[in-house]
């Protein structure tokens, strides 16, 4: 179906395919996320702020990751829409979930850290894609990142990407350049896949 098409318009997900989508979305996340923590690497976003917190003071990462989320929803609220904020409280805290269980399931007896910078990104671009067309996000930069595309024409992977290259930056203080640099790669991993597959002149699904 392309733009100029006549016809019905897409039909809305209903309620059972909006929860799958958040269930496997978020499971993809948080698969990222323990590969990311298990190669002493970072992400972007608010996850990223959530990596730092949890290697600098060893604060838990799937509570940390809730909590700095806390004041982004009344942004979402306002500028983005009730059903939108409501979806993304409850894909982060399936994330953080998630992120504290997944260890109890799998381990790693070895990880190549490139690997897992790009498989990470990877999955991590895939999960939040599905949340995005499900109509949520996992909260902080992303609920921005969409709502500039949304009101300026801004793609989302390309605003996400500049904010994760801060955090990366940042992520230097508490990491080796190596280490850093690839996490840098998982970014980029990430906001590829976003900023590819995540077009609204492409996608009409709601």
């Amino acid at each position: 179906m392309n733009a100029n098409s006549s016809g019905p318009g897409p039909a809305p997900h209903s309620a059972i395919e909006d929860a799958q989508g958040l269930l496997i979305g978020c499971l993809m996340v948080a698969l990222a996320v323990c590969l990311f923590r298990e190669a002493g690497l970072f992400t972007g976003g608010t996850t990223g702020v959530a990596f730092l917190l949890h290697y600098l003071a060893g604060y838990p990462l799937g509570a940390v990751l809730f909590v700095i989320n806390l004041p982004f929803y009344v942004f979402g609220w306002r500028r983005l829409g009730r059903v939108f904020t409501l979806k993304t409280f409850a894909a982060v805290a399936l994330l953080s979930l998630y992120v504290e269980v997944l260890p109890l399931w799998i381990g790693f007896s070895h990880l190549n850290a490139a690997f897992a910078a790009v498989m990470a990104g990877l999955l991590a671009g895939t999960g939040i894609l599905i949340l995005i067309r499900h109509g949520a996000s996992l909260g902080g930069v992303t609920i921005t990142a969409i709502y500039l595309q949304k009101t300026r024409g801004w793609r989302a992977g390309n605003v996400q990407m500049a904010v994760d290259l801060v955090i990366l930056l940042a992520a230097l203080a508490a990491t080796d350049p190596r280490k850093a640099l690839l996490s840098l790669l998982g970014a980029v991993a990430v906001n590829l896949v976003i900023g590819v597959n995540h077009r609204t002149d492409r996608y009409y699904g709601v």
